[in-house]
């Protein structure tokens, strides 16, 4: 059985992407900060018959990814699967907003605190577990509107989004993807950018397209791919968005 770790795992897109890894035979590690609600998303899971768990991560606590990282050693000795799936949104709540002459550098600070550094920080601690793997993957959650590309661009559709420490944190990420992809290029390792859609979570808010069960598969596939799939990629669905 493959063993996965989905950080974020309490509600929405993270919570559906456990529920159809676990559908698919792989034991599930629900990531939580929230011991209480993560225990309660792992309990409804495991009503259904479904093989996870809750362990605890909290993306602005280091020692909650050692913890994890021991635990996943001592239990499992190898990780098949990361989703470094959590994240934030916090400095508007118009996405229409260009908040790049206003934003508290707190805020962008702690917006990089927990979809950047810490991403990288918690794979680079599970990468040897994960190097044990024969098929290890590792799927970045990331967002259209990391893409520079579509952000300089007139007449995209994300051309008018501008939440400045949203945006450029999730840039980060697809630049952490490419680097990374590039280091494990000689392994059987796969690492690539997930962008889940607009979809119908609390982030997503009401105006939201996909539902969740949309929303996740693009990380389900990435997740689940054979020796011939891609790597380095930044994917919604089956289409591959420009970095």
């Amino acid at each position: 059985m493959k063993i996965a770790l989905v950080t974020g795992a309490n509600k929405g897109v993270g919570f559906e992407t456990a529920r159809q890894l676990a559908k698919h035979g792989v034991h599930v590690l629900m990531g939580s900060r929230s011991e209480e609600r993560g225990k309660v998303a792992a309990q409804e899971l495991q009503q259904q018959g479904l093989p996870v768990e809750f362990i605890h991560l909290d993306m602005e606590t280091p020692d909650t990814f050692i913890a994890a990282r021991n635990y996943i050693a001592e239990q499992f000795g190898v990780l098949d699967i990361l989703v470094n799936n959590a994240g934030v949104q916090i400095e508007s709540d118009n996405w229409q907003t260009n908040t790049v002459e206003t934003i508290p550098i707190e805020t962008l600070r702690r917006t990089f605190d927990i979809n950047f550094f810490g991403m990288v920080e918690l794979t680079q601690l599970l990468l040897p577990l994960i190097r044990k793997s024969t098929a290890g993957r590792i799927v970045n959650v990331t967002s259209i509107l990391g893409s520079l590309s579509y952000h300089a661009t007139p007449g995209s559709n994300t051309y008018n989004t501008k939440t400045f420490a949203y945006n450029t944190s999730k840039a980060a990420v697809n630049s952490f993807t490419i680097h990374l992809a590039h280091a494990l290029q000689d392994t059987p390792i796969k690492v690539n950018a997930a962008h889940p859609g607009w979809v119908k979570t609390d982030m997503g808010g009401k105006g939201a397209t996909l539902s969740l069960e949309q929303g996740a598969a693009t990380s389900v596939a990435l997740a689940l791919l054979d020796e011939t799939g891609p790597s380095g990629k930044y994917i919604h669905i089956d289409r591959e968005f420009p970095w």
